[in-house]
């Protein structure tokens, strides 16, 4: 009782933004009567939406704890990756959504397989059992997986300090809620949530870097840190991380906005072109806002906080304080950072549980109900999500980049190559992949990260492996689907 009349501006406001989910749940539900509408809402959906979904979609968790965390042992060189984030999603949405829009229409297609299959594969070949169509959908649940164990970690944390309940507890509550809400109402419930979550995230980014500025003591008061003990790495560029290894960090972690199935499914539901000039510059805007107030506060926090372990929890910590933050803006914090959390959980959700059944389930065990099974799909992959991150892996940022790897070496240049070059087959794909997934393992495996990041060699080898092989082997019915961008 005393908790709640301390804190009672967050439970209004987790009251009413949770009533909110639940409406737009009941709302896509409504919208949601066949695949077509539950996967990526009849492809009807604006621009301005579609733009704000997909900023909101990217920065998560991942973004406000991890990444924010990361500043504080990476120094200033770490806003290269903010910098890369921006700049790969107005790439994104210049050369992927025009192209990937209409052929995706053309195709009736709803998932990244489905594109593959029906860009690479002969009407010869069966579409539904190719090793194509699986490969790919198997590196998508894996990859989500991972990315999901990752905002469940940092949920985790943060309802954790501040509800003063166990990790186990606060993971339980992040499940039930995302789990309700994607489950019910598909996309069109996901991109009106991520409609309201990326203003509190915007709000949220912008209170963040106000308050932990003011308790550092003023923007300025950086300029204080390279006169102290063992704190001019942070302003060296290869201080906290040798600068390669920070671009290729920065890379696979912007890469995956030309290719990530979360980001790129948004293109799917854009009604026409015109949608995709009016989104990119609120999924720009958005994302530089939102990027550059949080990157910067683990270097603040080295005025603030000392003896840090975990990076990925320094945000946490300093929400938590109220030398820090008053009592209301810890509260708005709370529910901006949930609200983070929930707009990259339901869509990595979706994105997976809609994989998992079309691309692996349907074609052995066909069924004609197809909507049930993916919403069971959803609570499945939620619950295996939320159990395994009782015990991640990894910190967030480490567990994210490597997902985005992967989608990198493997799907690169079969989206980006696939959609601009009219040559390419499914044999081209396939050994693009796997070559470009064993390097990436290899350059681990052997500890050869720590001068070059993974992400160089294995997306060089993908690259090469595809342009060569789909010189040499026939193009898939190119002139029917390949067409440049008007």
């Amino acid at each position: 009782m005393h908790w709640m009349q301390q804190h009672w501006l967050a439970v209004v406001l987790l009251a009413g933004y949770t009533a909110m989910l639940l409406y737009n749940a009941y709302l896509g539900s409504r919208a949601s009567q066949n695949m077509d509408g539950f996967y990526v809402g009849g492809r009807n959906m604006g621009g301005v939406v579609i733009g704000v979904s997909f900023f909101a979609t990217f920065a998560s968790t991942n973004s406000y704890i991890g990444h924010a965390g990361k500043g504080y042992a990476y120094g200033l060189p770490w806003l290269v990756m903010a910098l890369a984030l921006v700049v790969f999603t107005w790439v994104s949405w210049r050369w992927i959504g025009p192209n990937l829009r209409r052929f995706a229409s053309q195709w009736d297609a709803l998932t990244i397989p489905d594109y593959l299959g029906s860009r690479f594969l002969t009407p010869e070949q069966d579409r539904n059992n190719h090793p194509l169509r699986t490969v790919a959908a198997l590196v998508i649940v894996f990859s989500s997986l991972l990315y999901l164990i990752a905002i469940f970690k940092g949920a985790g944390h943060l309802f954790q300090m501040f509800l003063g309940v166990s990790y186990e507890t606060a993971v339980g509550i992040t499940l039930v809620i995302v789990m309700l809400y994607t489950s019910i109402g598909g996309f069109v419930s996901v991109v009106r949530t991520d409609v309201m979550q990326g203003l509190l995230m915007v709000l949220g980014s912008m209170t963040i870097f106000y308050f932990v500025t003011t308790a550092a003591g003023g923007v300025g008061a950086i300029a204080q840190l390279p006169a102290m003990p063992d704190k001019e790495f942070l302003f060296e560029l290869n201080g906290g991380i040798p600068f390669l290894v920070l671009l290729g960090i920065s890379l696979s972690g912007s890469l995956k906005l030309l290719v990530d199935p979360r980001q790129i499914s948004r293109f799917y539901a854009l009604r026409d072109d015109r949608a995709v000039k009016q989104g990119v510059w609120i999924a720009v805007t958005g994302l530089a806002l939102v990027q550059f107030c949080i990157f910067p506060v683990g270097v603040y926090a080295h005025l603030i906080m000392s003896g840090v372990t975990d990076t990925d929890l320094i945000v946490p910590t300093l929400v938590s304080d109220p030398n820090v933050f008053p009592l209301w803006a810890a509260d708005f914090l709370i529910v901006a950072i949930v609200a983070a959390a929930m707009s990259s959980m339901d869509s990595v959700l979706l994105v997976a549980a809609s994989t998992l059944y079309k691309n692996l389930i349907e074609p052995l065990r066909p069924s004609t109900r197809q909507l049930a099974w993916t919403r069971g799909s959803v609570i499945f992959f939620a619950v295996v999500a939320a159990a395994l991150a009782l015990n991640p892996p990894g910190d967030i940022v480490e567990i994210t980049i490597f997902s985005g790897s992967l989608y990198a070496v493997c799907f690169f240049p079969a989206v980006v190559m696939g959609l601009h070059w009219h040559k390419g087959s499914a044999t081209a794909v396939l050994v693009s992949m796997v070559g470009g997934v064993a390097v990436l393992l290899a350059w681990i495996r052997f500890g050869l990260r720590g001068g070059l990041h993974e992400v160089f060699p294995a997306l060089l080898t993908s690259i090469v492996l595809y342009t060569v092989i789909a010189g040499l082997t026939p193009s898939v019915h190119a002139a029917e689907v390949y067409r440049p961008t008007d």
